[in-house]
C-alpha cells in the first residue's frame, strides 16, 4: 500500500471516533446516541537483546464527561528482575478542556527498588498553576515542596502531555507537539516530531496490524538539576542520537470507534543495544486484542 492510501486509512479510522453516532429508535422515533467506548486498556512487553526484560500495562479512562485518568505501569522480570527488582507506576487525573487539552490535577509516581519505596504526588490547580509536590518514603520522612516557579510555571506532567498528542492523532493531525514538563528535580521541554504514515504487520511479539504513524521523541533540558553529562532518560536518548536512531514510537487507532490513538510499538537505541516494546494486549468496548487471538 502506497503511504498516500495508508495517511488515508489512518484519517479515516480517526474519524469514526468523532461523536456518537445517531440512529432513530423505532419503538419512540426519538434519536439516541450509541455511547463510544471511554475506557481502553493495554499491555505490553519490552525485549532487551531478543530477552523479555520488562512487562507494562496502561490504562486510559475517558468515562466521566470532562475528566480524564491515565495510569502506565511497568516492572523488570525474569532474570532482570532478579537484578534489577525494580517497579514503577505513574498516574496522571485531571480536566478534559473543550479545546481538547488535558489540564492536570494530580499526578503520582510511585517507584520500588527492593524494600525501598518512593512516592510523589504533584499537585496542580484548575487555573493550570502549579501547586506543590509531596514526596513520601519508605525509611525517611515525607517532604512537602512548593518548588520555585521558574521550573513550574506553564508544565504539566509526561503522561498528560502524551495523552494530548494522543487524543490530536486521533482527530487525523501529524505527530507534532510540544509541552513542558517538571518531573520534581528537573524541567525539560518533550518533543513530538512526526516522520511518516506507515504500515505495521504482526509479529510473534506484537499483536497489532495495520495503519500507523511513527513518531519521534525527543527530551531537551530546560532547567533544573541536569548534570553536564547525560544521565537516565537524556543519556539513553543521547546514546540512539549518536547512532542515528533517536527514540522512536508508532501510534494507531485500534477498532473504529476509539477515544485516543495507542502507542503498538516503541523502539529505543542504546550503546547495549535496541530496546523494543511491543503491544500485547488490547481492550476497549467491542475490541479485545490478544496474542491467543
Amino acid at each position: 500500500m502506497e503511504l498516500r492510501s495508508v495517511r488515508r486509512a489512518f484519517g479515516f479510522k480517526s474519524l469514526l471516533v468523532l461523536g456518537a453516532i445517531s440512529f432513530i429508535a423505532a419503538a419512540s422515533g426519538q434519536a439516541q446516541a450509541q455511547k463510544a467506548p471511554k475506557v481502553q486498556k493495554m499491555k505490553y512487553e519490552v525485549y532487551a537483546s531478543g530477552l523479555n526484560a520488562v512487562t507494562a500495562e496502561m490504562q486510559i479512562d475517558l468515562d466521566n464527561p470532562g475528566t480524564y485518568r491515565m495510569i502506565f505501569g511497568a516492572a523488570t522480570q525474569g532474570m532482570l528482575a532478579s537484578m534489577v527488582p525494580w517497579q514503577g507506576t505513574f498516574e496522571s487525573k485531571g480536566w478534559l478542556l473543550q479545546n481538547g487539552h488535558h489540564l492536570p490535577e494530580m499526578h503520582e509516581s510511585i517507584a520500588s527498588w527492593k524494600q525501598e519505596k518512593e512516592v510523589k504526588t504533584y499537585h496542580y490547580g484548575r487555573d493550570g498553576k502549579f501547586k506543590s509536590i509531596e514526596t513520601t518514603y519508605t525509611t525517611k520522612k515525607p517532604k512537602k515542596e512548593t518548588p520555585d516557579p521558574a521550573l513550574t510555571d506553564n508544565t504539566t506532567d509526561v503522561l498528560s502531555a502524551t495523552l494530548d498528542m494522543m487524543k490530536a492523532l486521533s482527530k487525523g493531525s501529524e505527530c507534532n507537539g510540544y509541552s513542558e514538563i517538571y518531573d520534581g528535580k528537573r524541567r525539560y521541554a518533550m518533543e513530538f516530531q512526526h516522520q511518516r504514515y506507515v504500515m505495521i504487520k504482526p509479529t510473534r511479539y506484537n499483536i497489532y496490524s495495520g495503519p500507523a504513524v511513527e513518531c519521534i521523541v525527543e527530551v531537551k533540558p530546560r532547567g533544573g538539576e541536569w548534570h553536564k553529562k547525560p544521565r537516565g532518560w537524556l543519556s539513553i536518548q543521547e546514546q540512539g542520537r549518536e547512532r542515528g536512531t533517536m527514540p522512536t514510537v508508532w501510534f494507531a487507532m485500534i477498532g473504529d470507534k476509539n477515544p485516543v490513538a495507542v502507542p503498538v510499538r516503541v523502539r529505543v537505541k542504546t550503546a547495549y543495544g535496541t530496546l523494543f516494546m511491543h503491544l500485547t494486549y488490547y481492550e476497549t468496548e467491542g475490541v479485545k486484542l490478544s496474542k491467543k487471538d
